[in-house]
Order: C-alpha cells, then structure tokens, then sequence
C-alpha cells in the first residue's frame, strides 16, 4: 500500500524473458541461470533497472507480472534499497485482468503518474529453422504477438490516460526494439517481432492525440542486446562483450524522458551501442 501517497510510476512487464530463471533464457540454454555474479541492476532487465530507478527517485513503483512470483525477487531489492514497490498480477491476453490490475493499482497505490510499457514475449523462437516463413506460423504464435504488442498497450492506454488528460499532465513511455523501424524477415531463433511496428505506431497517434492535454508519449528504441542473465551468457555476449548494453544506463533514458521540460520533448528515442549501427 502507498501509505505515504508517494507519485506512483507503473512498469508493466517489470521482469524479463532473459531473467535467471526467465522463459527464454530456460529455450536457450537449457536451464535456469546463476545470477548471483551480476550487479541487482542487471538482473531483470529493463524493467527490473526501470523500476529500481525511478524507486530511487521518489516513486511508490507498481511491478506488473503475470505471476506474482516472477518479481518477488525485484520487489525484495527495490525494498532493501529503501524504494517503496508492490506487485500487481497482469496478464496482457486478458482484458479482465488488465481492468481489474488497474482497479487494484488505483485502490492500493493510486493514481499513476507515469507508466512505462515494457512487455515482451518470445513466441517465434523455438521455431526450427526450416520454419522462418510466414506460411509456417501458427495463428495463436501471432495472436499472441498481436496481443502483447499492440493491443495490450491499447489497453493499458484506456487504463491511464483519461486521469492523465484530466490532471493535464502524465508520461506514457513504450519499451520497443528495432523491429518497430520496419518490417523484417523473421530469423531462426527471434521472435515475431514485426507486430511491435504497430507499437510504435500507437505511440505516434498517442502522441498526436494526447501531447497537448500535457501527456508526454514517447517510443523507446532499444536497438541492441540487453545485459541480463540469459544474454550475458549467449556466445554473441561472450565474444563481444561491447555490444551489450547497460539496462541502468536504458533506465536512466526512460526517467529523463520523464522529467523533459514540456517546451521540448522527445516522442521518440533510439538507444544504440558505440559499436554498431544504428538500425532504420
């Protein structure tokens, strides 16, 4: 409970695929990781640093997870760093239980001032080879995608922004990758990522509808691989350990994004390692 009415941030999607014991990094490597060599920062990927950041600044932070117990470990750190955080069960599939996390989140910690969507998947991935075309795809591995990336944030939308545009003030910002910059072919191994395009293209039409009610939106690119358990691990990783990038200093984009004076804001962000090129 916000006992203390602290300005609530809502990071929806605050663990990761890429976790220690996350849903990708069990595909890729076959078993669950020891995390115990990596700094708190790293260990829940972007929405775990996101949380704890803006935890540190102040923000009662709503952790959102399909299974409470993905976060517990999350919300133990944020708490021993003297951050205030609850978890709140969501699941982007369901309406139902996008409504009723809401009702819950404005119940027991308030009203959000700030909500970063972070939602990620993996269907795709544990597709073999022989199965990157289009015609190979299941309509539920696609209902899926569509649901996280393009309807979920539909919804969480509906959720929040009405308060926002009342209180003339809000920050909706969406956690995307490359994907979103155009369609690509689906590789062995990635997920179908080429829904995220339309994420993106929420954010646009968010920011056309919402900038002047004094509701900052802004998409997030995030072109690269993401320091986490399961990724600090992949040989790409291990070879070449400078395209990886530092979700603290991710997080860190995401609060600045917030705190932009309203006479100059960003609506969108690309995120890029020195050492590669940037995607388009």
């Amino acid at each position: 409970m916000n006992t203390s009415r602290q300005p609530v941030a809502v990071v929806i999607g605050a663990t990761s695929k890429w976790q220690a014991d996350g849903r990708n990094t069990k595909l890729a490597h076959g078993k669950v990781l020891d995390d115990s060599d990596l700094p708190v920062s790293a260990r829940w990927g972007i929405g775990g640093a996101v949380a704890q950041k803006f935890a540190r600044e102040g923000f009662f932070v709503v952790l959102t997870t399909r299974n409470r117990a993905n976060a517990a470990a999350l919300e133990k750190a944020i708490h021993e760093q003297g951050g205030k955080s609850m978890i709140v069960e969501l699941d982007l599939v369901s309406p139902a239980s996008i409504s009723q996390a809401f009702v819950t989140i404005r119940e027991q910690a308030g009203t959000p001032e700030v909500v970063v969507y972070n939602a990620g998947y993996l269907e795709g991935r544990d597709l073999p080879p022989e199965k990157e075309l289009l015609e190979h795809i299941p309509l539920e591995m696609f209902d899926t995608a569509q649901h996280i990336s393009s309807r979920g944030p539909f919804l969480v939308a509906k959720e929040v922004l009405p308060a926002m545009r009342e209180r003339g003030a809000g920050t909706f910002l969406i956690s995307n990758n490359a994907a979103s910059l155009r369609g690509r072919k689906r590789l062995t191994g990635q997920s179908l990522y080429y829904p995220r395009v339309m994420m993106r293209t929420l954010a646009q039409v968010l920011t056309e509808e919402y900038s002047e009610h004094g509701i900052h939106v802004a998409n997030v690119v995030i072109d690269g691989l993401i320091d986490s358990p399961g990724t600090r691990a992949l040989p790409l990783a291990q070879q070449r350990p400078e395209v990886v990038m530092n979700p603290v200093k991710i997080a860190e984009a995401f609060y600045y994004l917030h705190t932009q004076d309203k006479s100059c804001w960003t609506h969108e962000l690309q995120l890029t390692p020195f050492s590669t090129k940037p995607s388009f």
